[in-house]
Formats: structure tokens, sequence, C-alpha cells
């Protein structure tokens, strides 16, 4: 074996020229591979800073001038302190807890339920799972227009379906409605409350899939220790899986409500913020103010008085990522063990935050805060009972009729939630093949005889939808390999070079990646005013990298560190240079982490609106989500040929997740292990 030895020193005596004295000291100062780290981070450097980091410090600068003309003039705080008195401020934040407050608290709920009734079943497990994982991959502009639809007073097959079975008088009787037939999505008392319930629809899946992993990662050891102790299906679950899923809800719920409290495209394409201003979230309250009313300043002060709310949300979500991405510094000394007293709090700092915010629900929103704990408390009720049935029949002896009563539970548990997830979308396909005449008619509402391609016809015939789609198609692919090519090199800058300053760097994407959009469209909308790129394609490709890029980043860090250091090694042992061993060893292992990448950014800029809803108001500039809300004309709303759009929009990104789900779970799970 040929030994690899160092160049021999100089024969002189003397010391080292300037240059490699200064060519030692940088590479000792900065890194021993600071340069080519310096290359492979520029491009993601480049639009992390000038599309997030930039725009925001801009978005400071903004919210102490007020335009007056076509001038800005300078009024320090005056924006902030007229939030104050600003009403409709108020309503907005208010609107934002409650609903986010109220989706958490459901989607954690019924997503826990989920996972455990799949991570007990052995057969059919993943085909479940699959159809559990629709409504978190349909795009949000479907989600709301399939709601819309059967909301609806008139035309929706809700109210039928209810009067027809007696449950709505019963509703009225029980004053959960005020009124039948309701207008879920025009009455101020229920309004709130629908908009949430479309929220948790769509954000279950995202819970469920992350609680079953954590539930596979609980050792079963455990579970048999608590058996033989004589612990109850109860207690176990208090006392094992609840612990053992601590880490998980803490990041899930934590990044979930960094999601909802941003929330406008649902909001917006299912109620534009009303009746009034009763589902009209702070987000909404700043486009009012910046774009619709040209008040720059005014807009930017309300995203960013909100920021130390969210500021605290990333600064949990961080810390928790850090820990799980091993980017935070490894501890020399072993820390005491905490004092008694110090346990005592951090045991009772949740119970506390709880009923803290019970409270703050309560005060903020009495009519949907005694509702929603019926609707609670007849969950955990039945769940408790049938969890008693159980455990009596398995005291008494009778273990096949608790095995029995237990089947018979989770199969009607996951009948309901396989009809509260499913109906929906099987209404958008039934409506999609039905003619006018059978829509304005309810004739035979669950299945359209005949079968009629009118909708589809008419949409192309009367819409600019095929532009629409290519426009969409065009921007999603350009920003995927944008994203791709960036999150690649940083990636393996991250996870590979040695350089000062790649613990910060990581930090930074980690807070980038959860930085709401509410906070950047604003900025951006006057920084492409400026450039002349509003109402182009180009505006959209440039902006969609900052909600996909950091989230790439982070993912290919963590897999190209859990490929074997070995492989590069004996690749550069045998000539290749760094940039040869990255293109001809790491990215042909890295293929399920740059599908996964792919797939994720293609699918977010594929369903993403605010920023085509802000930045593009000509159509033939107009993508899929922003040309369909456009279809709608006052109290308008083609049904027919929006259910077709729906279809047509979402059937790309279901055979992309159906075909991808493989490489998408090994790209995501693969960054834990370490090479």
């Amino acid at each position: 074996m040929t030994s690899v030895r160092p160049a021999p020193a100089p024969a002189s005596g003397g010391s080292s020229p300037p240059e490699s004295r200064f060519r030692i000291a940088t590479r000792r100062r900065l890194g021993r591979d600071w340069r080519l780290a310096a290359l492979f981070l520029a491009p993601t450097a480049v639009l992390v800073g000038g599309l997030v980091l930039v725009p925001i410090a801009w978005s400071v600068i903004t919210s102490t001038t007020e335009r007056h003309g076509q001038q800005s003039v300078f009024v320090g705080l005056a924006n902030y302190l007229a939030l104050a008195d600003d009403e409709q401020f108020h309503a907005g934040v208010l609107n934002s807890f409650v609903f986010t407050a109220y989706a958490e608290v459901f989607k954690a709920v019924l997503g826990l339920s989920a996972a455990l009734l799949l991570h007990h079943r052995r057969r059919g497990r993943a085909v479940l799972a699959g159809l559990l994982l629709l409504p978190w991959v349909v795009p949000t502009v479907v989600t709301a227009f399939s709601w819309r639809s059967l909301l609806d007073p008139i035309f929706g097959s809700v109210n039928m379906l209810l009067t027809e079975s007696g449950i709505g008088p019963l509703l009225v009787q029980l004053h959960l409605v005020d009124s039948w037939p309701a207008g879920w999505l025009s009455e101020p008392s229920l309004a709130m409350p629908s908009v949430i319930m479309v929220n948790v629809w769509k954000g279950v899946p995202f819970f469920t899939v992350a609680f079953l992993a954590g539930l596979k990662a609980i050792p079963a050891d455990l579970y048999e220790a608590a058996t033989v102790d004589g612990a109850s299906p109860w207690r176990r679950f208090l006392h094992v899986t609840l612990p053992g899923l601590r880490h998980v809800i803490t990041v899930t719920v934590t990044l979930s409500s960094i999601w909802t409290f941003n929330n406008f495209d649902l909001i917006w394409l299912l109620t534009q913020g009303g009746p009034g201003n009763a589902t009209a979230p702070y987000v909404l309250v700043a486009y009012s103010k910046a774009i619709l009313q040209l008040q720059y300043g005014a807009g930017a002060a309300v995203t960013l008085v909100m920021l130390p709310v969210i500021g605290g949300l990333v600064f949990v979500l961080v810390r928790l990522l850090r820990r799980d991405s091993g980017v935070a510094p490894p501890r020399r000394a072993r820390k005491p063990r905490p004092a008694p007293t110090t346990r005592t709090v951090r045991t009772a700092l949740p119970w506390v935050v709880a009923v803290a915010t019970a409270a703050l629900l309560a005060w903020a929103s009495p009519h949907i805060f005694w509702k929603a704990a019926v609707v609670l408390g007849v969950f955990v009720l039945v769940a408790a009972a049938v969890g008693r049935v159980v455990s009596a029949l398995g005291a008494w002896g009778r273990r096949r009729a608790s095995s029995l009563v237990s089947r018979l539970a989770s199969w009607v548990a996951l009948a309901g939630l396989l009809l509260f997830v499913l109906a929906p979308l099987y209404w958008i396909v039934v409506t999609a093949f039905k003619s006018d005449g059978q829509i304005v008619m309810h004739d035979r509402d669950l299945w359209p005889t005949p079968w009629s391609l009118q909708q589809f016809t008419d949409l192309f015939a009367t819409k600019p939808f095929g532009r629409w789609y290519l426009n969409t198609v065009l921007v999603s692919v350009a920003s995927t390999v944008v994203a791709l090519v960036c999150a690649a090199l940083a990636g393996y800058a991250l996870a590979r070079l040695r350089f000062r300053g790649a613990q910060g760097f990581t930090v930074t994407v980690l807070v980038t990646y959860v930085m709401p959009g509410a906070l950047l469209f604003i900025p951006l909308y006057q920084l492409l005013i400026g450039v002349r790129l509003t109402d182009s394609l180009w505006s959209l490709v440039v902006t969609y990298p900052t909600f996909t890029l950091p989230f790439a980043t982070w993912l290919l860090a963590g897999y190209f560190a859990s490929i074997p250091v070995e492989l590069e090694e004996a690749a550069l042992v045998d000539g290749c240079t760094r940039f040869q061993a990255f293109l001809r060893v790491m990215l042909p292992l890295a293929k399920p982490g740059l599908l996964a990448v792919a797939l994720f950014t293609l699918t977010n800029a594929w369903n993403e609106f605010l920023f085509a809803f802000v930045f593009i108001t000509k159509d033939e500039y107009k993508t899929l989500p922003v040309g369909m809300q456009s279809m709608i004309t006052g109290d308008v709303v083609p049904q027919g040929q929006l259910a077709a759009a729906s279809l047509l929009v979402s059937i790309p990104v279901v055979i992309m997740y159906a075909f991808g789900q493989r490489f998408l779970t090994e790209g995501l799970t693969a960054g834990a292990v370490k090479g």
C-alpha cells in the first residue's frame, strides 16, 4: 500500500514567506475548508440573505414610515402606537389566537387517536395511512373549495344530510347552532368554528404521521414491563405512551402552531375574513393595510408587532431541531441533576400553560369554548367507557370478548375518521362529473347519473385554465431546480466541510425555515415593484425559494451527514478533488434525499397562494390557486367547474406522493442516522 507523505520542509532556516504565513493564519482562523465552503454556500447565502433577512430588516424600516401620495414620510413609532386603538388589529390578533389554539388542540387529539389506531393494526396500515394523508397532500385551494361547497347553506350537502337525518333540528335544540338551516360560513357564531374544523381536517394527517413515527420509536419492552406490573391500558398510555411522545408532540405542535398562526390562504379562500371581521386573522389585516390601502408602514407594523409571539415559537422549535440534528455543541461536563423544586416547576409548567390558555379561550370566545368542551368531553367519555369495558372484560377472564370489543371499537373509530377525511374529496370527484342541472336540482348528489364531462369542457372553453396550468408547471419546476441546486451545495458544505461559522449558518437556516411568509410578503412586494418584476412569472420563481430552500438545505445536510465518510475519503485518495467527490460519490448516494427535497419543493410551489395572490394580478400570469380563486365572482360560485379544476390540480400531487412516498420517507428519516 502506498503511503502519502507530506512534502519536506525547506532546508533554509529562514522564516516562511509572508504570503504562506498569511494563508496558514487564515486557514487556522476560518477553518481548513473555508474557501470551498464559501463557494458552496454563496448561492444559498445570497438567496436567504437577499430574500429573507434583508426584507425583514427593510420591513422594520418601512414600519417607521407613512405614505403621503407618492412620498414616504418618516413617522417613527406612530404606526405602532396607532395599533393600540385599532379595533381591526385587536380583532385580528384575537382571531389568530382563537383559530390557532382550538385547531391545535383538536389536531393533536385526533392525530394521536388516529396514530394509536393505526399503530396497533397489523394489516392494511399502509393503505389506511395513505388515505389519511390525502387531506395534507391536496392543495389548500382544493380544501377550501370542497368544504365551501359542502357547507353552502343552499346547495351544500351538509345541511341537506343533517336535515334528512334529523340531526340538524337536534343541534338547534342543544343550542349548538342558532337556527336551521345553518349558515356555516355566513353566520358570525358559526364561521370561526367552521374554519377551525376545515383547518383541523387539513392538519390531522401531519399530526398522525408524526405521532405514528414517534410510537414506533417507543421500545416495546416498556409496554411489556408495565403490563407485567398490572398497569391498565389507561395507565400505560399515561406513563409510557405520552412520556415517549413528549418530544414529538412538542415539535409537532410548535411547528404547526407557527403555520396556523400565520395562516392566510385557507381563511381567505373560505370566508375572506368575514362575516364582518369574525374570521379575519392578523395576516389579513396586514394585507388589507399594505396591499389594498397601500399603507406599507401600517401593514409592516402589524406583522412586526406579532414578531415576539412568532419569535418565541421559533426559539423553542429551533432548540428542539438543533438537538435532533446534532447542531448543538456537546456538553463537556455532566450537569448536576436539577433540584426537586426545579423538577416540580418543569412538571407543573405544561399544566399552568394549559390552564392559562383555557382561561384565555373562555374569555376570548365563550360561544366556541363551551361547544368545543362538549365535543372533547363526549370524545373522552366514549373513549374512557370503551377502555373501561375492555379492561373489565379482561379482568373477568373474558379475553375473547375483550378483544372483540376492542377490535369493534377500533373499526368504528377508523370508519368515522375515514368518513370525515374522505367525504369532502369524494364530493369533489362526483361534483366534477355532474351537469349543471344535477348540481342545481340536487339530483343524485352522491352518485351522478349520467356521468358528464360538461364541467371539464366548460372549464377549458370559458376560462384560461390551460394557461394557469402551464404557469404553475413552469414556476414549480424552475423554483424546484433553484432550490435543489442551492440546497445540495449548502447541505454538503454544512455536513462535510470544516469552517468557522458552520453552526451559526445552520441555525440561520433553521430560523428562516420557520419564518412565516406573513413577515415577508410586504417587503418583497415593495422590492418587486422597485425592480418591476410584479405581474411576471419571474417574481414567483425568485421568491418561492424563501419557503423551500431553508428546509431543503437542512434536510440534505442531515442526509449527507448520514453517508459514511470513508466512501468520500477513498475517492479523495484515488485522486478526486472535493468537488469531483461531491459530484461522483455524494450526489448518487444522496438520491433518496434529493428526490425527497424535489418532491417537497415541487408540491409547495404547486400549492403556494399568498405570494402569487399578492404579486400577480393579470390573468395570463396567474397560477392555479389564484386563478381558481378568481373564478368566483361575488356570490356566483361555479361549483361544477371548481370541482373539475380541483380534481385536475390534485391529481399530479397525489401521483407524485404515491410514487415518491418511499423516497420521501427514506429521505426524511435518513438524516437522523449519523455516519
